[in-house]
């Protein structure tokens, strides 16, 4: 017995000299980090140290290192980290933009050995695909062998953080492919593109081929990326054709329920300035039709021309269900017919893991122009775990409490995640009443057996959100939140948002949120991320 307790102690000591030892330079070692994107993974290989050790890898929100080499002023948190005793891995996740990954040697005395590396830039790793990405590709394709009708609908590839588009028809190839400048050879252009798709009538049009080709604009109208390449477009006018809206909703391309408060989208068409919208519990026994069906539950008219339609009635009752559109003009005649019925299924058993409690940011959507409907925006996408999305636009804390017993309760989810205030206090409600709200709600999950998993609130941007939406914020905001997350960190269960997002200015930066609100597609992955992370802490 003395013997093994000796030659342990000599083991020790021995590895305890070698890590510790300058001589033998494992105090200086600073792994080389190469990271490369290939086929929708991340490579990275880094240099191995020649000892026994372990590595770590993280995911920063951002950049650990500011000017200079100094620490940034902007504090970094992890949100990802993986460990491997190899000197190369394959990463297949989805990281924000502003992200940065670094690597570490880990052993038993020294944590870590020697030096982090340098950190690696997820947009400089992904520049080329990011690039190609602000570059619209045409979908629809109308070649001389199969000319389109006299109105086609028009589609592309969505260009994230896009707010709107810029299509042009061009009578000749354009002179300047890959820019952002107009062509000379333009017959016509439009800016009035919110969506991913245009319908244009060509009834005038004394021709049967020109060329079109569309880019994505920002918040300020400028281009985000180049034209794309520009599409042949035949026309035959003769074609018959039935006008209809196409559904534009990504729930189950996703594979993701509807959410409780069901958003429907659908591609517009021209003509139309209104829109019509109906639920129907069987599938329409009239299609290609313009009346109601017999089989219709609820009925929306959406005004203005927009492309999507928020139901705000929960849809609880189990079972199948159909939703179509149809156009109408200025005088309320229909523009074609009703769209095909798209289907989806309302389960509660979808929901008895996890639900998803708040306003617009747990509900979905972001840059302005993108609803629920648009996957992308939802932070639901990117957790690792199922869940039901139970969230409302435009909720407040009080609307929150108001719809717990029948929103909530139905679905009877093992965790539920509670995210809410932030329209309440940027309105002026203070911060002792949200706290009485959330406080409220954390007792009724409990009392039901739910465990209440509360998140921090991310900040705004009080100047962003004035210019997207003409609305002000209270001037005391900042302590207001502050108060509200001082709350939700001492509660038992809780993950905090709010630091990973918090600018130099105690801002939410416009990189998060052109609107300054609504986190878009960075945000939300950063969301999913950090909840991902920190899931096995607050469930076990």
């Amino acid at each position: 017995m003395k013997r093994i307790l000796f030659l342990i102690l000599l083991l020790t000591t021995t590895v305890y000299f070698i890590e510790t030892n300058e001589n033998i330079g494992f105090s200086n070692y600073k792994p080389l980090l190469n990271v490369t994107y290939i086929a929708n993974n991340y490579v990275l290989t880094w240099s191995k140290i020649p000892y026994l050790a372990y590595y770590e890898v993280e995911v920063l929100n951002g950049n650990p290192i500011g000017n200079y080499g100094q620490t940034s002023a902007i504090p970094s948190y992890r949100i990802a980290n993986y460990r491997t005793f190899d000197n190369v891995m394959k990463i297949d996740q989805e990281f924000p933009d502003s992200a940065y990954v670094r690597v570490s040697a880990h052993s038993l005395f020294h944590k870590p050995l020697g030096f982090y590396s340098d950190s690696v830039s997820i947009t400089d790793v992904n520049i080329g695909t990011k690039q190609a990405k602000l570059k619209p590709i045409p979908i629809t394709n109308f070649p001389q062998y199969a000319p389109a009708p006299n109105i086609p609908l028009l589609t592309w590839t969505i260009v994230p953080g896009a707010v709107y588009y810029e299509i042009e028809f061009l009578s000749e190839l354009a002179e300047n492919p890959n820019d952002t400048l107009p062509s000379r050879y333009q017959i016509s252009s439009s800016r009035e593109v919110f969506t991913n798709a245009y319908s244009i009538n060509f009834s005038n049009y004394p021709g049967t081929h020109l060329y079109w080709r569309v880019r994505a604009l920002d918040y300020s109208g400028d281009p985000l990326g180049v034209f794309s390449d520009v599409s042949s477009l035949f026309i035959d006018h003769t074609l018959s054709q039935i006008l209809k809206p196409v559904s534009n909703t990504g729930y189950a391309l996703a594979n993701v329920p509807m959410p409780l408060y069901p958003v429907y989208s659908w591609y517009p068409i021209a003509g139309a300035v209104t829109y019509e919208i109906e639920l129907t519990e069987a599938p329409p026994e009239n299609p290609n039709d313009i009346k109601p069906s017999e089989h219709q539950i609820r009925h929306f008219i959406i005004q203005g021309g927009a492309t999507d339609c928020y139901d705000e009635e929960a849809l609880l009752t189990p079972g199948t269900y159909y939703w179509r559109v149809r156009g109408l003009d200025q005088n309320g005649n229909s523009v074609g017919v009703y769209s095909d019925a798209e289907t989806f299924t309302v389960d509660l058993t979808v929901g008895s893991y996890a639900g998803t409690l708040g306003d617009s940011i747990t509900h979905g959507g972001g840059a302005i122009s993108y609803s629920p409907a648009d996957v992308e925006y939802s932070f639901q996408t990117y957790l690792a775990f199922p869940t039901i999305n139970l969230g409302k636009s435009g909720d407040t804390t009080e609307t929150m409490l108001a719809r717990f017993n029948n929103d909530v309760l139905p679905y009877h989810p093992k965790f539920l995640i509670i995210m809410g205030g932030s329209n309440s206090l940027r309105g002026g409600i203070p911060a002792t009443q949200v706290i009485q709200e959330l406080t409220a709600m954390r007792d009724k999950s409990l009392a039901h057996g739910i465990r209440p998993i509360f998140l921090t609130l991310p900040p705004i941007n009080p100047l962003a959100i004035s210019l997207a939406f003409d609305e002000e914020t209270m001037p005391d905001w900042q302590e207001q939140f502050n108060a509200v997350n001082y709350f939700i960190r001492s509660q038992r269960y809780y993950i905090d948002l709010e630091p990973y997002f918090m600018g130099a200015n105690h801002e939410l930066p416009a990189y998060y949120a052109i609107d300054g609100l609504h986190l878009d597609i960075e945000g939300k992955k950063l969301m999913g991320l950090i909840i991902n992370a920190n899931w096995a802490r607050v469930t076990k």
